[in-house]
């Protein structure tokens, strides 16, 4: 009896096994899948052309691969991306390209193998090319970003030729002035007999302009979506032309359009003019919406003077972050410590008197947060050898400053604020000579 079970016992427990083995082999195929079959996601393209670069911004849910090479007559770069298939969202980076945009004419997309999608750019020059990935950081995901450099880079001091603020025999070497000597002084007053006359200083004065922010960083956001950047950049073009009513006056931007630029790239603009100022022109927000009133900030080489200009100082310092700069974390350290050991106790005191005479003004047409300059370790102003000053014309986190900063009419008054206390910045503290540098 015993025999006959043993034999229908059999097929019955193999069956078992087979689907047991079945089953757990369908898991790990479920369990797999997702690792190896599923592409990533494109979330969003943007694309920033300015004179600087043209810089295009692939917004995904997953750190992608790519391999690029550029190609002759025509120019083009050519960029494979791995892991991901062509969407709706990638497609419409055709439409982003714009017909001012210097250096891309057009852009192609195509499946150019399964998960592999090919990106051709069609240039209108040659271009150096950089490439590279962003981590995760702020309200952004995994950010893919290609920045489009000119093989020549534009020279801040050929633009100004261009636009006639500079000669090619601008004198480098003036007498040194008088204390007290305005410098906006044109002619030599007469000589009153049996006085020796006094020297002056009768070169051009320029400015570097920075509107904070830009492109990928849009800055703060007010509670009706005023962004930072936008602000900062019309106000800035409106100080630009006031200074530049001056007839020795000369200003440079930072930026003129809306594209990032890094903390470090702004010193290195202001340098290369050899700047005798610098103004940051920003409209931050503070986590209480409740906070109001201008500021000014100069550099600090013993820490912030308080807890807030510490904790504005650590925001705005991570404009890099947020806006993506292909400079590693070490090189930026490196050269925030370079710049920092270079600074000197005359520039700051410099900052210190530029930031007063530009507090004073401000001050006669907003609340002033603090009624001193405030000190910290700003990065965008360790220039070792070009008085800087920061300025937070208002809190755009502030629902009342929010709307303020948004009509023009205020725009115009906080330029003209600025340039009056820049000129009388300059009438109490002359220039002196000073050579080109180059």
């Amino acid at each position: 009896m015993s025999e006959p079970t043993e034999i229908r016992t059999q097929p019955v427990v193999a069956r078992r096994r087979r689907t047991v083995l079945k089953a757990g082999g369908t898991l790990l195929i479920s369990l797999l899948t997702p690792l190896t079959a599923r592409a990533a996601q494109i979330l969003a393209v943007r694309m920033w052309p300015a004179e600087d670069y043209t810089r295009v911004t692939l917004e995904n849910d997953s750190d992608l691969k790519t391999q690029h090479f550029t190609l002759e007559n025509p120019d083009r770069l050519v960029i494979d991306i791995e892991g991901i298939d062509l969407n709706p969202t990638l497609k419409s980076l055709v439409a982003k390209v714009q017909p001012n945009d210097p250096y891309v004419s057009q852009i192609r997309v195509g499946q150019n193998k399964p998960h592999i999608v090919r990106l051709v750019f069609d240039l209108k020059e040659k271009i150096n090319p950089q490439v590279f990935t962003l981590a995760p950081v702020g309200e952004y995901q995994h950010r893919l970003v290609f920045d489009l450099y000119p093989v020549n880079p534009p020279d801040p001091i050929a633009a100004l030729i261009r636009e006639g603020k500079w000669s090619i025999d601008d004198p480098v070497t003036e007498s040194l002035p008088s204390p007290g000597t305005p410098p906006l002084a044109e002619t030599t007053p007469p000589r009153e007999p049996g006085k020796t006359p006094q020297p002056q200083v009768s070169r051009m004065l320029t400015i570097t302009l920075d509107p904070g922010h830009g492109g990928e960083d849009p800055g703060a956001i007010g509670p009706r979506g005023t962004r930072e950047k936008d602000i900062v950049l019309a106000i800035a073009k409106r100080l630009k032309t006031k200074l530049e009513r001056e007839p020795n006056m000369r200003v440079m931007l930072t930026r003129d359009a809306d594209f990032f630029v890094p903390l470090g790239t702004r010193v290195q603009k202001a340098r290369r003019v050899n700047a005798d100022l610098f103004v940051s022109i920003h409209a931050d927000a503070f986590v209480k919406p409740t906070a109001n009133g201008s500021s000014v900030f100069a550099l600090s080489e013993k820490g912030a003077s308080s807890t807030a200009a510490r904790w504005l100082a650590n925001k705005e310092n991570a404009a890099d972050l947020i806006g993506g700069t292909n400079v590693r974390g070490g090189a930026d350290k490196q050269l925030a410590s370079v710049l920092f050991d270079l600074s000197t106790t005359a520039q700051i005191n410099d900052s210190l008197k530029l930031g007063k005479t530009v507090l004073q003004e401000i001050g006669g047409i907003n609340r002033l947060h603090k009624n001193a300059v405030e000190q910290a370790g700003f990065a965008v102003l360790k220039a070792p050898d070009i008085p800087s000053i920061l300025i937070e014309t208002a809190f755009i986190s502030n629902p009342q400053e929010e709307v303020r900063l948004r009509d023009p009419a205020y725009q115009e008054q906080m330029a003209e604020a600025i340039a009056q206390g820049i000129k009388r910045y300059f009438a109490k503290n002359p220039p002196l000579s000073k050579s080109r540098m180059m």
